[in-house]
């Protein structure tokens, strides 16, 4: 557990920050950290350590992580009604997963902070006119003007409150209860309309009977109450003022989120995230590209997690579908022999993004599905836990990435793309992976046949169309 002097909390201060914004005004940065200093926490160190302990479990094969949300959640765009269609389409989700799994599925929401993004290039320009680039409403305005794109210190406050907002939204939901059939009939709904519903009909409809018995899947394995936030520890100024000492236990907590992440860019062994986030004693997770070595990761278990706590630490891999399957045998080869109790997690985005000839950044749904199916793979191979997916998704019914059952293409992604940054699957897409997810799990969970079925079909499926480029985060 720690117990850091202040001097040994404050080292990141001394390291290089890599993606941080450039501030105009020191000044005006340093008046609004003083602020958000001296407000409340927006998570409770309490909710920190049952995550923690949810994670434990899925690091022990006994549970199963999912975590979802907008690549970067918008100022403008906040309502009770996108948040509760976010958490629903999570929980219906949760449903398949569980009753495929048998075991339970933690639901962490990638929101209430997912205000900031890295980006690979500091400018960007348009018309023959270069500005900053857009880092998410945390730091600047998406518009194309030089007032949008100043970085402003002043938006860091917006973000606190309506983090706060969203937690609220949050909590009342988890307080209020769920219907496990109503929320499934949703799920049966889709499967009703969609183009290869009747692949799935005869698993939902075992889900269905399952849930009418009073045992979806088994005792406590869903637990509808529990949901819990995640974001990206981008802006460490933020972080770092939000971060409290528990007077209960003397343990530093980031007051933020109950779960942040280190992003592939900024996952720098003598760079000030890693030595932040080793001064807090949230569940962290940290993102691992395709140029990540064992030697790398097994440093990163040192630094974040030196005491081996179940549940510290998640491993987020994002290879991308064409490489996952020859890069992650040599990290999980090397982790799981150290010993280090990981918690492994997919994300089949960020590694598969390229641009369409619109110009739209965009996904192909079957990259995402043959990524899932590689990571499963190996970790059938070495008898290790698949142990969650992290997932860019939303509950509107947007057009951001081709394919799926209702097979959007290119000429589609115009008509709704509203997301920001990066391509988010729409409601439909999410179910659709949820279930072919399912049928990874084992032999006829879907009632379609042996996941080595679907993990073969969604491998033949990754090697048609453009090679993908690497993403955010």
């Amino acid at each position: 557990m720690l117990t850091l002097t202040g001097e040994a909390a404050a080292h990141w201060r001394t390291l290089v920050a890599h993606q941080r914004p450039e501030w105009p005004s020191t000044a005006e940065l340093d008046e609004v950290v003083d602020h958000l200093a001296a407000l409340l926490p927006l998570v409770k160190p309490q909710e920190c350590d049952t995550l923690t302990a949810r994670l434990a479990q899925a690091a022990e094969g006994k549970a199963f992580l999912l975590q979802g949300g907008d690549c970067a959640e918008r100022f403008d765009c906040l309502s009770t009604r996108v948040i509760h269609s976010k958490l629903r389409l999570l929980q219906q989700m949760a449903v398949i997963l569980a009753h495929a799994s048998a075991v339970p599925v933690v639901k962490v929401g990638r929101m209430a902070g997912q205000y900031a993004k890295p980006r690979s290039r500091p400018t960007e320009t348009v018309a023959g006119r270069t500005l900053p680039v857009y880092r998410g409403d945390a730091v600047n305005g998406i518009g194309f003007s030089q007032a949008e794109r100043l970085p402003d210190p002043a938006r860091l406050l917006r973000m606190y409150d309506v983090s706060r907002y969203t937690l609220d939204v949050m909590r009342a939901y988890a307080r209020g209860g769920t219907d496990l059939r109503q929320l499934h009939r949703r799920s049966q709904d889709f499967v009703a309309r969609s183009p290869v519903g009747e692949r799935y009909e005869e698993f939902a409809g075992r889900i269905a009977q399952a849930l009418s018995s009073g045992n979806a899947c088994g005792d406590d394995r869903l637990p509808t109450t529990e949901l819990f936030a995640s974001h990206e520890g981008l802006l460490l100024d933020y972080e770092a003022a939000l971060t409290r000492r528990d007077p209960r236990s003397g343990r530093r907590y980031a007051g933020s989120g109950h779960m942040l992440w280190i992003g592939d860019r900024t996952r720098q062994l003598d760079g000030a995230h890693v030595a932040y986030f080793a001064t807090i004693d949230n569940p962290i997770a940290v993102k691992l590209g395709p140029a990540t070595t064992p030697e790398q990761a097994l440093a990163l278990i040192d630094r974040l997690d030196p005491d081996r706590r179940p549940g510290r630490l998640t491993f987020i891999v994002r290879m991308g579908a064409h490489r996952v399957r020859y890069l992650l045998p040599q990290l999980v080869e090397k982790v799981t022999a150290s010993g280090a109790p990981v918690v492994w997690v997919c994300d089949p985005m960020h590694g598969n993004t390229f641009e369409a000839p619109s110009g739209h950044k965009t996904r192909r749904f079957d990259d995402i599905v043959a990524e899932v199916a590689g990571f499963f793979e190996v970790h059938k191979a070495f008898g290790t836990h698949a142990g969650g997916l992290h997932i860019e998704l939303t509950g509107e019914d947007v057009t951001e990435c081709v394919g799926g059952g209702a097979d959007l293409g290119f000429d589609d992604l115009h008509r709704n793309y509203e997301s920001a940054c990066d391509p988010r699957l729409n409601a439909d897409q999410a179910l659709d992976l949820a279930f072919l997810v399912a049928e990874m799990f084992h032999p006829g969970a879907t009632g379609t046949g042996a996941p080595d079925a679907a993990v073969d079909a969604a491998a033949r499926q990754a090697h048609h169309g453009s090679s993908p480029a690497s993403s955010g985060t």
